[in-house]
């Protein structure tokens, strides 16, 4: 149910030496010409992890402005592509109120355009995220189940030592409905929830004061430079990697990297930093943390995962 660590690799939730730690980088909105050049420069075919494949994220595509051509690239590069809505509706109550049948045109609408005009012909259509991160309580959960949708990666937790590992709508939630005004699902679906873990922005987390967290890299709106962004995400990614390996992640939009190159600089530099020094971390797609946690496999094992 996201607390405790999938398999029996890791007792008690801590030494979790074998537990390979994931982490997952993923961008919402359209993929278009504005962005493409930053995604050929973060997924470059140098930055590879320890398996030798090269690291993977996932991007959550809505349909205005989005260049299929381009999605169709990303698809064979072997990034996952998900369903985040057709219109992008900027009136936010929209999306808490909508009907099972608005959620079923959105985002199976949504799929059945990545795969027509993507040409993503594989089923890997899967994951959905909800616009303005608005989840639409049991309406969406029940339109991903009959649209047989596998994950959801809206639903916030607040920041919490240690962090959540995905789970499953089965059960109750193992974290109370976080934000205001969210319409979080209360009844048993066969859906997976790829919980959104706040990240911790402090500056220095020994001695500042509780600052909320901030679930989208791009709303930690104290992140003012290279420097302080390189040592954010060192602090969040020991705060996953040192407690129970919660898979880490990174969700972005991709103008936040593209108008700051420095965040970039520094984003790159602590991926390279990681890859080098941890050959336990994989950068894998949010369908690909699913398939682990349904057969998990030590970091020995992994490299052939």
């Amino acid at each position: 149910d996201g607390s405790e660590v999938p398999g029996d690799l890791c007792p008690e939730n801590d030494r979790c030496e074998r537990v390979p730690q994931m982490v997952m980088i993923t961008f919402d909105d359209a993929i278009n010409n504005n962005n493409i050049d930053l995604y050929k420069e973060i997924f470059n075919k140098q930055r590879r992890n320890p398996n030798g494949c090269d690291i993977k994220a996932t991007f959550f595509v809505s349909h205005k402005y989005t260049n299929y051509s381009a999605v169709e690239d990303m698809h064979r590069l072997g990034h996952e592509i998900a369903a985040h809505s057709i219109t992008h509706n900027d009136d936010e109550t929209f999306w808490t109120e909508a009907s099972v049948e608005d959620w079923a045109k959105e985002m199976a609408g949504s799929r059945l355009i990545i795969e027509k005009f993507g040409n993503i012909t594989d089923n890997s259509v899967v994951g959905t995220r909800a616009p303005y991160l608005r989840v639409g309580g049991n309406r969406q959960f029940k339109m991903m189940e009959e649209q047989s949708f596998l994950y959801d990666s809206s639903i916030t937790a607040a920041l919490r030592n240690p962090p959540l590992w995905p789970y499953t709508m089965y059960f109750k939630m193992p974290h109370r409905c976080h934000g205001n005004l969210q319409n979080c699902p209360t009844r048993s679906h066969a859906v997976w929830e790829i919980v959104m873990n706040e990240l911790d922005r402090r500056e220095d987390p020994t001695i500042d004061e509780e600052l909320a967290g901030c679930a989208m890299v791009d709303s930690c709106s104290n992140i003012l430079n290279g420097d302080q962004f390189y040592n954010f995400l060192t602090h969040n990614f020991y705060r996953h990697f040192d407690q129970n390996r919660a898979p880490l992640g990174l969700f972005y939009h991709a103008a936040w990297l593209k108008n700051n190159p420095e965040y970039l600089d520094a984003f790159l530099y602590w991926v390279d930093e990681v890859l080098e020094q941890h050959p336990e971390v994989y950068f894998v797609t949010m369908t690909q943390v699913i398939q682990w946690i349904q057969n998990p496999v030590s970091t020995d094992s992994a490299k052939n995962f």
